[in-house]
């Protein structure tokens, strides 16, 4: 019976393994604006084809991972890998996203001095580039709706934004002031919410 039990278990870390190398494979081989465009490619298979965890939990690992340094989708890759399948999972996951930009590098590299910088090949890169906007801004409309559900989220990401747009600060310095900043809010409403108990 445990055996059986523990071959099931085995299995479904190996099929969930397996699915994440292949969604991550393929976002990171489709998506080539990278970043935030990769988003929406990742929730699509890990959440709605292989349903290998739900929409709350990818957005927040989708969230912390442009938190913290690094490539992004490895980032993610890492985390969403190990909360499906563990460690194992992990290690799919990061292949995954890692293998499509090292052989096109590696192409690249190889074939640089061939592939022309004018012509209709430029014409095909603006393009892509055009629609790697599209995915950015939907994946930053899918983030919006699940981060920004209180009026405190909504004036963080307002702030956040002007300090970028003309406070020219870096990505760092502004995580950091955003989340001292909610530490301090929190702080406050435990604050207050322990006072009208203690009132009542």
């Amino acid at each position: 019976m445990f055996k059986n039990l523990g071959d099931t278990i085995n299995k479904n870390k190996l099929y969930k393994s397996f699915a994440l190398f292949i969604t991550f494979l393929k976002a990171s081989t489709f998506t080539f604006a990278g970043g935030l465009a990769i988003v929406p490619a990742i929730e699509r298979d890990a959440v709605e084809k292989y349903k290998l965890l739900s929409e709350d939990e990818f957005m927040e690992y989708a969230t912390l991972s442009q938190t913290m340094p690094g490539v992004i989708a490895l980032n993610c890759a890492t985390l969403v890998g190990r909360r499906a399948a563990g460690v194992v999972g992990m290690l799919a996951a990061g292949f995954g996203a890692i293998l499509p930009a090292f052989v096109f590098m590696l192409l690249a590299t190889i074939l640089a001095k061939m592939i022309p910088q004018q012509g209709r090949f430029l014409g095909a890169m603006r393009g892509i580039r055009a629609a790697s906007a599209a995915l950015v801004l939907s994946a930053a409309f899918s983030l919006g709706r699940y981060n920004l559900k209180s009026t405190f989220a909504v004036i963080v990401m307002i702030a956040a934004l002007l300090l970028v747009v003309l406070g020219n600060l870096g990505a760092p310095v502004i995580i950091v002031l955003s989340g001292v900043t909610g530490y301090i809010y929190q702080h406050i409403k435990r604050y207050q919410e322990r006072s009208r108990n203690d009132a009542s």
